[in-house]
């Protein structure tokens, strides 16, 4: 290195490194708050799938994606990806047969419309804490039938994903096409909780965007539901899980899915940038941490 180099390279290298460490302070707290909520759970959230890590690296995925935020407002965006994580494995993991998904996909719906949760129904005691915190911010009134749409999608996605896997398992029925899977993106339970995100957080041009920023939001989750799927082949294969690369003859093919798709995702948050900076900031940030994250680990504990 230059020596006449080191006095602009060195304070800059410690300016970026402080707001890495203002954003992992954030994860941290966040973390925090993700292991209170899970020990009020523990009917849902024990075993080493759901071991500290993964509850850290919602965390840290959240605040890397809206690091402009505080604690308190990153607050229910990670409890509701903690949500979609215990709806996934009560879904994928938990249930034996199609009455068991059915009482899970029943209840989310019911909850997710404004009923009260069963008594033993600890998810959608959950999914209510969300639905009734969400329902104290003024907008929520307009923009609710958005947020009970998006649990609906991601319900019936789960739903969906799990007649597919067991189909496969039974040797009864073909596997969907690789269009047909991403369709079923809703199963990521990533546009719900941006959904939840902007409706908490967001100010009057986001809640005026919504439909707009939901729309982004769809292709971006088709991005991480590939991208996921490239760094979970193995434990998928072990868990028995649906991959994108069973569904193809190349990998390569997913590969430029995912090119054509980020693509795509930029043209839609062009003209976002101008009038909702910071939402278009959001998405495109979880693309990017997404894509480096998953180069060497996934948010699962051990089955």
């Amino acid at each position: 290195m230059n020596v006449s180099t080191r006095p602009s390279v060195l304070p800059d290298q410690m300016s970026a490194a402080a707001e890495q460490g203002r954003i992992c302070a954030l994860a941290a707290k966040g973390q925090r708050d993700l292991q209170r909520q899970a020990a009020r759970y523990p009917d849902l959230f024990t075993g080493p799938p759901f071991d500290g890590a993964l509850l850290g690296n919602i965390a840290m995925a959240i605040a890397f994606g809206a690091p402009w935020c505080t604690p308190e407002q990153l607050r229910l965006t990670n409890r509701a990806v903690l949500w979609g994580f215990a709806l996934d494995w009560q879904v994928d993991y938990l249930a034996k047969t199609r009455a068991d998904v059915d009482r899970v996909v029943a209840g989310a719906l019911a909850v997710a419309d404004g009923a009260a949760p069963d008594a033993d129904d600890p998810l959608g005691r959950l999914l209510a804490e969300l639905r009734d915190e969400l329902a104290g911010v003024a907008a929520f009134a307009e923009l609710g039938e958005a947020w009970r749409a998006a649990v609906r999608r991601t319900v019936t996605a789960m739903a969906r994903e799990w007649d597919w896997k067991t189909a496969r398992e039974r040797h009864d029925a073909p596997l969907p096409g690789l269009p047909e899977y991403l369709d079923n993106a809703d199963n990521l339970a990533c546009t719900v909780v941006n959904v939840t995100h902007w409706i908490w957080t967001g100010d009057a041009e986001t809640h005026r965007h919504l439909d707009r920023l939901v729309t982004v939001s769809d292709e971006v989750q088709r991005v991480l539901r590939l991208v996921n799927d490239l760094a979970t082949h193995e434990r998928d294969l072990e868990w028995g899980d649906l991959n994108a690369l069973l569904l193809v003859a190349d990998r390569a093919e997913v590969d430029q899915r995912i090119v054509e798709l980020v693509e795509r995702c930029t043209e839609l948050l062009a003209p976002l940038a101008g009038t909702c900076s910071l939402q278009a900031a959001y998405l495109a940030r979880q693309i990017g941490f997404s894509s480096g994250f998953y180069r060497s680990t996934d948010f699962w504990g051990q089955r």
